[in-house]
């Protein structure tokens, strides 16, 4: 399998954006830029053969930086960090120091800031592994950029292989002790956005999840599903439950593991009318189930699908949300000396 590189245009700060593709022998293909290693479009087949585009994207990676992208800021595709999710009132405390970021959703600090790692040009890479194609994203983020201390070295892989799998691979040091919480923000529809994703049936491997105020900033308890309309471990439609959860699910799941950092099977989302089926494995002890509450209707992709509410859903893998402020969370504390390492996959198959 080779990589194709297509040169895409300028930033406004003169940094070459790039389009990279490639197929695997089965016919799977998926186009990712190097603006914000955001994916553009993913194609795999349905149950009848027929392939389609399962990600919520555009086909110029420079619309991305349009003030429309940037107004509404979905985080369409894109690699999150230095912190995904939110953090309480843009403070946290490490090594004895308190501090503040942007907050950039309400009171809180959300993926990263103003600028994160969704905003930014990776330097790009392509190698041939095991058989599958490899793109290899690298990115140096400055000692408090964005408010986080430390210049942290960061590497993010993306391989497509024979066995229908996205595979992401991220690396991570630093020279001063900081939160890092580094996921992947697709929006997924496997209908191709021909509905919302309302009817997908969706399964987590989850027993409990962690309760949120209004502002989605953890509690800091860790109660069980059972019982509630957050509990799919047995499958259940997306949209089966989702007027009892006020504007749709936006929560993080605390994953059922062994040993805390295997690769685990997360979740399983089964699309009826197509036989479109996606699995979620990863490292990460939560994932964030986000039900695309807040597309609203400003965007549309270059078949001119408009991406309204619910039609597209993330399952992003990460640490709890504002662990820097719960001490009882998994810590998300990247010390010097450390490296930061995560797999997440998500693999396709036909029902």
């Amino acid at each position: 399998m080779d990589i194709k590189k297509e040169f895409s245009g300028k930033t406004k700060d003169n940094k070459e954006v790039y389009l990279f593709s490639m197929q695997n022998n089965n016919g799977i293909a998926i186009k990712i830029t190097n603006y914000g290693g955001i994916i553009t479009s993913l194609s795999v087949p349905d149950k009848y053969g027929n392939f389609g585009n399962i990600v919520l994207g555009f086909d110029d990676p420079l619309k991305y930086t349009s003030a429309a992208y940037l107004q509404s800021c979905p985080y369409l595709g894109a690699i999150i960090g230095r912190y995904g999710n939110r953090i309480a009132d843009g403070k946290f405390s490490v090594a004895g120091k308190e501090y503040t970021l942007i907050r950039n959703n309400g009171p809180n600090h959300l993926h990263g800031g103003a600028s994160g790692f969704d905003k930014v040009v990776w330097e790009a890479g392509e190698n041939q592994t095991g058989g599958s194609a490899v793109l290899i994203l690298h990115y140096s983020s400055r000692d408090m950029e964005e408010g986080y201390p430390g210049n942290l070295d960061v590497t993010v892989i993306y391989s497509l292989t024979d066995l229908n799998e996205l595979k992401i691979e991220y690396e991570a040091t630093i020279d001063k002790p900081c939160p890092v919480n580094l996921t992947h923000h697709s929006y997924f529809n496997l209908n191709c956005m021909n509905s919302n994703i309302l009817n997908h049936e969706l399964y987590l491997n989850a027993d409990k999840y962690t309760i949120a105020d209004d502002t989605l900033i953890p509690t800091g308890e860790i109660v069980d599903v059972k019982d509630t309309p957050l509990d799919f471990r047995n499958s259940h439609s997306i949209g089966e439950r989702i007027v009892h959860m006020d504007n749709g699910y936006d929560h993080n799941y605390v994953l059922n593991k062994k040993t805390g950092n295997e690769l685990t099977f997360a979740a399983r989302v089964t699309e009826p009318l197509t036989g479109r089926i996606m699995e979620m494995y990863t490292t990460e002890p939560g994932v964030q189930l986000y039900s695309g509450n807040f597309l609203d209707g400003s965007l549309s992709d270059a078949e001119g699908k408009i991406m309204n509410k619910h039609y597209g859903f993330c399952l992003e893998a990460q640490h709890y949300p504002d662990s820097p402020n719960k001490t009882h969370f998994p810590s998300t504390i990247l010390n010097p000396g450390e490296k930061y390492s995560q797999t997440t996959i998500y693999k396709f198959l036909q029902g």
